[in-house]
């Protein structure tokens, strides 16, 4: 079985509705070069006692914690993933901005060379800190590092779809329409 051994193209789509009647998302956008991504699910659990010993285990999903680090950001990424704006060239942040709920997509490349794709279908990332060093002999190259939280969408439960490239019965139209847009649910 072939290993993840790379990460690329990190798209963001804003999620424009999400209730009992549906999903849909803006066209993705490209962010700049992806470094790293750790994704960490969330799960509850509660331990059900009878008998001085334990009889079930309950777990719940509760979400999942995002972080991805890019080799910069862009004013313009930055005021997307915040709810800021860019007017004439500058960055105008505001108390009052709102973050919007998004979902984010990325591959992977395997060992044996293809790719894992993968969605996040809801989420929201946290303001984005700075980091600045004085120039010394040596530089030191500052990278971007955001962090989110992502969890099931109101329509349908779903939190995030993934689909090998290379596993027997994919459709290879998903696999090149896949940061064209959010994936939708394929049918049976």
């Amino acid at each position: 079985m072939a290993r993840q051994i790379g990460l690329r193209d990190i798209h963001i789509a804003k999620l424009t509705k999400d209730d009992s009647t549906g999903v849909t998302y803006e066209t993705p956008i490209k962010l700049e070069r992806a470094i790293s991504a750790k994704i960490t699910p969330k799960i509850t659990s509660e331990n059900i006692y009878s008998d001085d010993s334990v009889e079930d285990v309950i777990s719940s999903f509760e979400g999942i914690d995002v972080e991805i680090e890019l080799n910069q950001l862009s004013l313009e990424s930055r005021a997307i993933l915040q709810g800021a704006k860019v007017v004439k060239g500058v960055l105008i942040e505001s108390k009052d901005d709102l973050a919007p709920t998004i979902a984010m997509g990325f591959k992977s490349k395997k060992t044996n060379g293809k790719y894992r794709y993968v969605w996040l279908l809801k989420g929201k990332f946290e303001l984005v800190s700075d980091e600045y060093d004085t120039e010394a002999e040596k530089p030191k190259p500052q990278s971007a590092k955001l962090k989110g939280k992502f969890y099931s969408r109101d329509y349908d439960g779903n939190y995030r779809f993934i689909a090998d490239e290379d596993k027997q019965g994919v459709d290879a139209s998903i696999i090149n329409g896949w940061f064209d847009a959010v994936v939708s649910e394929p049918n049976i």
